[in-house]
């Protein structure tokens, strides 16, 4: 039979283990995206991220000068030159001059190319090739080589990203959209929360019974008749459609449910001797929300910002339905998205644009981690 104690320890054992295959699991490949869009875009493209420590090789063809390029020593014509870039830290292991064997002769041999034609190639990519008679033609020799890169990090890649991809303005798009989004449900919600907790009106109970049933309501079967109804409301009053007004509006309406009926559960939790001294004393209604479930209200109210400004900043249906594609109004995500059909095989783009996406919802999670849960769990023992 066992004990008591030996349960509390397996158990407190098991939530360590699953614990630690969650941050695992939503660690790894947030590394992994890291690690991607700060190396260089040449390694990317031949080896996996966890090999960005160690060097990788990769097989490319080059060719040498021309027949112009020709100088003539010892009765004998040599080009001259080197198959890599001024500042090309490779060093070249192997190269030969058929695509079948590209790596046929190591760094330093001598390749007989036939009729006395010669060609050596260095660790360097310095190569000489060497004819008994002049050369002839408008191309080079083909050559092709094995070379391996030491590990190489840079920013370019955001460089690139924030100013010539264009993610830069929309990283400001997608703000302009995501902080309204999030500070309009929290203000409307506090008010109605506290109103449905501790005020006794006529219709109370069918209100929190509507909120509730608006919990299911799918998203993509209100947004067209809600984009109807906010068009045809714009074209009485004369304001344009495709505006961040609607959006923000959009975003209020979607994500209200949810916000009364988590505030609503700790509120009405809040103990009830402090309200009651407080009408005592004469405070008003208006005047216990300000001053007393405000602040009281602040861990529950941190957790719906993280839900909402999460939704909002990841949000892409929403923003393609309210929102135009031009420069001015494109989100962080439609942005991505756009890449991924244009850019599909630019890896240091992608992850680098994947990575200024999240940045974001990080620090806002991190800022306000420490009230999650707190706020999530506190209205769950009482309610009113």
């Amino acid at each position: 039979m066992s004990s008591p104690s030996g349960k509390s320890f397996l158990g407190r054992f098991g939530v360590h283990i699953a614990v630690f295959v969650f941050v695992a699991i939503w660690t790894i490949p947030t590394l992994g995206i890291l690690v991607s869009s700060l190396r260089d875009k040449d390694q990317l493209v031949v080896s996996g991220w966890w090999t960005a420590l160690s060097t990788s090789s990769e097989t490319q063809a080059g060719r040498t000068d021309a027949a112009d390029k020709q100088v003539e020593k010892d009765g004998r014509f040599l080009i001259m030159g080197n198959l890599f870039g001024a500042g090309d830290a490779r060093t070249l292991t192997a190269f030969g001059t058929r695509a079948q064997q590209p790596t046929q002769y190591a760094a330093g041999e001598t390749a007989d190319l036939g009729e006395g034609v010669t060609l050596q190639v260095t660790d360097d990519g310095a190569y000489v090739m060497s004819s008994p008679k002049a050369f002839e033609g408008s191309r080079g020799q083909r050559v092709y080589y094995s070379a391996s890169m030491p590990p190489r990090f840079t920013t370019e890649n955001y460089q690139s990203v924030l100013f010539s991809e264009g993610i830069g303005r929309s990283f400001i798009n997608s703000l302009t959209v995501t902080i309204p989004s999030t500070i309009i449900p929290i203000l409307i919600a506090a008010f109605a929360a506290y109103a449905l907790a501790w005020m006794r009106f006529p219709g109370r109970a069918l209100l929190i019974a509507v909120i509730i049933g608006l919990l299911v309501v799918p998203l993509q079967m209100s947004l067209i008749p809600l984009l109807k109804l906010y068009n045809g409301v714009g074209l009485f009053f004369g304001v344009p459609a495709k505006t961040y007004l609607g959006i923000w509006l959009a975003h209020t309406g979607f994500g209200l449910p949810f916000a009364i009926y988590l505030l609503r559960a700790y509120i009405a939790g809040l103990p009830r001797e402090i309200m009651e001294s407080a009408r005592i004393d004469g405070a008003s209604d208006f005047e216990i929300f300000v001053k007393i479930v405000l602040p009281l209200s602040f861990p529950v109210l941190a957790s719906f910002a993280i839900f909402q400004f999460l939704w909002v900043w990841n949000d892409l249906l929403v923003a393609m339905v309210f929102l135009r594609a031009d420069a001015d109004q494109i989100v962080l995500t439609a942005k991505l998205n756009n890449l991924l059909g244009s850019r599909g095989g630019d890896w240091e783009i992608l992850t680098t644009s994947a990575f200024v996406t999240i940045i974001v919802p990080l620090v806002v999670f991190f800022s306000l981690q420490r009230y999650f849960v707190r706020g999530l769990l506190a209205g769950s023992v009482k309610g009113g």
